[in-house]
This record gives C-alpha cells, sequence and structure tokens, in this order.
C-alpha cells in the first residue's frame, strides 16, 4: 500500500475538497472512498468526512497497490456519424466520460466502443484508452475520432501532432463580442494553485492557439465557432474566459452562478475534418447541434 503525507499550508478546508485540489489524478467520489475506508488520517488517526484540515498539519493517505483494471464492454447506445475498417467518428453526449480513470471505470466511451467494436480497437494508449486519439471533457458534447487498428492511430496521431486535423467548435459565452473574429494566442499550462485547471497564468505553459469567428449576438451573450490550432486541455475555455468571455455554464473558468439550468459548459465538437489513413482523401464529418444547445439558443433569441 502507498503512502502520500501531504503538509496542510492553509486550514479550514473540508478534508475531501483539500484532497481533491492536491491530488487532481483522482476523482473527488474516489477520494471519499478512501475516506469512509479509513484510508485518510491525521496524526495516525482516521478522519471522518466532516474533518476540516488544520494549517501546518501533515495528512496521511493510503492508497491501495495500483492495479490496472479490467475495462469491460457495455452495451451502450452509440451516435456513429461515421463507420469503415480503419476508424469511427462518434457524437458524444453530454455528460459521458471519454475514457476510464479513477471514480469512472464504468459508463464511459470505451467501455460502448469495446462492446460494439469487440477486438477492433487501436491498442497504442493501452488497455484504459483503446482507439482514442483525441478527447473531449465530460459535458462537451460531438464529434470524437476512434481508431480501429494501430496503422490508422499512428498516422491519425502525426495529423494532430502537425495541427492538420480540423476541429470547430460552436459555443455560447458570457458578454457581447464586438469585433466579428478574432486569435487567442497564448500559451496554456497547469493552475500554479489549483491543479484540476488549466491557466494562462503559469510559466510553464505550451503554445494555444484558438481562432474564433462571431455566429450570433444576443442580449449579453455571443454564439462563436472556435476552430484550435493547437490542443490543449480545456483550450477554448481557458482562452475565451482569458478574453472576459467564458462559456455559459462554465461554473470552473466562468461564473458560478448560471441564469439558465445546465449541466456545464455549452460547448459542442462541431466540425471535424481529417485525411482518411488508408485512402488518402481528405474527410470532413459535421455533428448536428444537441436538443439543449438548440433550444437555449431559442431562449436567447426570444429575449434579445
Amino acid at each position: 500500500m502507498e503512502k502520500l503525507q501531504i503538509e496542510v499550508t492553509e486550514g479550514g478546508e473540508r478534508i475531501d475538497k483539500f484532497l481533491s485540489r492536491e491530488m487532481p489524478d483522482f476523482s473527488r467520489s474516489y477520494i471519499q472512498k478512501l475516506i469512509k475506508e479509513g484510508k485518510v488520517c491525521s496524526g495516525g488517526e482516521p478522519v471522518r468526512s466532516s474533518y476540516k484540515v488544520r494549517e501546518g498539519e501533515e495528512i496521511q493517505v493510503f492508497l491501495p497497490e495500483a492495479r490496472e483494471p479490467e475495462i469491460l464492454p457495455e452495451n451502450i447506445p452509440l451516435d456513429i456519424l461515421y463507420e469503415d475498417e480503419d476508424i469511427l467518428v462518434v457524437n458524444k453526449p453530454k455528460g459521458m466520460v471519454v475514457h476510464p480513470a479513477a471514480g469512472h471505470y464504468s459508463g464511459t466511451l470505451v467501455n460502448a466502443l469495446l462492446y460494439h467494436c469487440r477486438d477492433s480497437l487501436s491498442g497504442i494508449n493501452g488497455v484504459l484508452r483503446p482507439g482514442i486519439v483525441h478527447r473531449i471533457d465530460m459535458d462537451t458534447t460531438g464529434s470524437l475520432l476512434v481508431c480501429k487498428n494501430d496503422r490508422a492511430h499512428r498516422i491519425l496521431a502525426e495529423q494532430l501532432k502537425e495541427h492538420s486535423i480540423k476541429r470547430v467548435y460552436h459555443a455560447i459565452v458570457h458578454g457581447v463580442i464586438r469585433e466579428e473574429e478574432g486569435t487567442v494566442d497564448i500559451p496554456i499550462g497547469r493552475h500554479p494553485v489549483d491543479r484540476k485547471k488549466m491557466s494562462t497564468r503559469t510559466k510553464n505553459g505550451r503554445r494555444a492557439v484558438t481562432h474564433y469567428r462571431v455566429l450570433e449576438r444576443f442580449r449579453n451573450y455571443t454564439y462563436i465557432a472556435c476552430r484550435l490550432e493547437t490542443g490543449r486541455t480545456h483550450q477554448i475555455r481557458v482562452h475565451m474566459a482569458h478574453i472576459g468571455h467564458p462559456l455559459l455554464g462554465d461554473r470552473v473558468y466562468g461564473p458560478q452562478k448560471c441564469p439558465f439550468s445546465l449541466e456545464g459548459q455549452t460547448l459542442h465538437a462541431k466540425t471535424l475534418g481529417i485525411v482518411h489513413p488508408s485512402t488518402g482523401e481528405y474527410m470532413e464529418f459535421d455533428a448536428p447541434i444537441p436538443e439543449y444547445f438548440e433550444k437555449l439558443l431559442t431562449k436567447l433569441r426570444h429575449i434579445s
């Protein structure tokens, strides 16, 4: 069993929230499970879930030995935009995690792909991410590319590295953007304090470029299309927040209060363009705007 020792520099925070920030690779639910099982201690004594950390104390976390979990096929319906013997393009729904991770070993896109494709998925990214070339956030919807063999995976991963894959997202942001289009070219890296977040205020950021274009303006909001030149984690969410226009519904990088009933950010991976790994032909796929997004646009048009 692995033992972690984490020093508290600022007290008053509940233990699960504190550990979620200090251990960004683990989900909050997994940390809460460790607390319930008595694997989180202070001064050698297990703490309760209501425990609040104190400045200067040291928290011990006992992690069970890491095992590569068995990822099982699950009969989860997939909205398939395109499929052949090399690739699969899926329209991912809101709320679905792309690949298994701590706290999410079922109900993911990978579980669904294992059922749909059987043994026809590339193995380059290992058992937890078979076929996955790129990913989108849990609450982001839209086009996602999956490879069914290693050859296709290598070719398309190279296209992704060279930034030759076309990726256009649609989003609704806070505020009215006055210019018709623009580019945000600002490095993004891990947030210096909150390790679950990304930030433009970091010394170790990597170059990130987002091109945006206004599609429609409303009272207090703007509907935009964003084309990714690079593909950093949370790139559109971080860049739009940086220029003062965070995504509507994004409580991580935007306002905590949302005037609409939303589950996460209004972000949809609409268009995906690739050069096919076998034919060499350019192909473009389009994921229809989800129903919740269309209803929100209709509501914004009505109140503007």
